[in-house]
């Protein structure tokens, strides 16, 4: 990734780009991934310090990145508080949420959850930007959340929602939302041009120290669980799910739109299921397959514009 800075705001309506068709596989894939890798982590090591271990590995690498690509590094104060607010937002809070919600939640309901980032991008952008969402976006976006829904019907149905299970919701739900006002963030740096690298690799250093502070004050231990799997998850989410899949989906944020980039959101939970097929022997129900039929339907109608 080179030192791209962010421009005005893109149209919903433009069609999509090689490039950008690119980038949205790339996010769908990695991030879609992310859940095993998640639940991996959890166990032996408290959710902030694997984050903290995460984000650290993460942080080392966009700083090399972006000292060898020659994104400026130097901002005045006002800058940094906006980088601050990339480390809390992005980089730090809303995977803590996620984190301590898989203690007591369905990875397929974290997806569920998740997928909301598409309406709620809608809205924020809305709110925030004075953005007037088009019918088709509306429709798309509740079309999606509506297919991983009914992906995920059997399994929301088993769930009684007990004291723990409603916690890890509501945590969840916090999650999306501190990622998403992330996403509102990473917007508002294009009226001053800033490159994407540098905004990426200071809000990465920010988010660790969060999670170090964090870590301190919770009186957690420093340690590593030395087994492959666990290491396998750390590397996956330091260098791929952390740098190249959030660098690709800033970038996309930034060429498509709050709405569509949300919108790879919902595709993560049919790359789950997809992978839990191959490995874990997921059986596909009637309502698995209508809904993987709904949110590919509504992806074409976010994804194509007016054409």
């Amino acid at each position: 990734m080179t030192s791209t800075t962010l421009k005005a705001a893109p149209s919903d309506a433009a069609p999509l780009g090689a490039i950008d068709l690119g980038l949205y596989a790339g996010v769908v894939f990695v991030w879609g991934t992310s859940w095993i890798a998640l639940h991996l982590q959890l166990g032996v090591v408290a959710p902030e310090v694997s984050l903290l271990w995460r984000f650290l590995l993460a942080a080392v690498m966009m700083l090399g990145w972006a000292v060898l690509s020659g994104a400026p590094m130097s901002f005045a104060w006002k800058d940094h508080l906006r980088f601050a607010g990339l480390g809390l937002l992005l980089f730090s809070t809303n995977f803590l949420c996620f984190y301590y919600g898989g203690l007591s939640t369905p990875s397929g309901l974290l997806a569920v959850v998740f997928s909301l980032a598409s309406v709620f991008n809608i809205v924020l952008s809305a709110l925030i930007f004075g953005q007037k969402p088009s019918l088709r976006s509306i429709a798309a976006a509740l079309m999606g959340f509506a297919g991983v829904g009914l992906m995920f019907a059997p399994q929301l149905a088993g769930d009684h929602l007990s004291g723990a299970a409603l916690t890890g919701l509501v945590l969840c739900v916090a999650g999306t939302l501190s990622f998403c006002f992330g996403n509102m963030l990473t917007l508002s740096l294009k009226k001053r041009a800033i490159s994407l690298t540098s905004a990426t690799a200071w809000g990465m250093v920010y988010g660790t120290l969060f999670l170090f502070v964090f870590s301190l004050a919770r009186g957690q231990a420093f340690i590593i669980e030395p087994s492959l799997p666990y290491l396998g998850a750390l590397l996956w989410s330091a260098l791929l799910s952390s740098v190249a899949a959030f660098a690709a989906y800033l970038t996309l944020l930034s060429r498509i739109g709050a709405s569509r980039a949300g919108y790879s959101t919902v595709l993560f939970p049919v790359v789950a299921l997809a992978i839990s097929t191959i490995f874990e022997g997921y059986v596909w129900s009637a309502l698995a397959i209508t809904g993987l039929a709904v949110v590919l339907t509504g992806n074409l109608l976010m994804l194509t514009g007016r054409r």
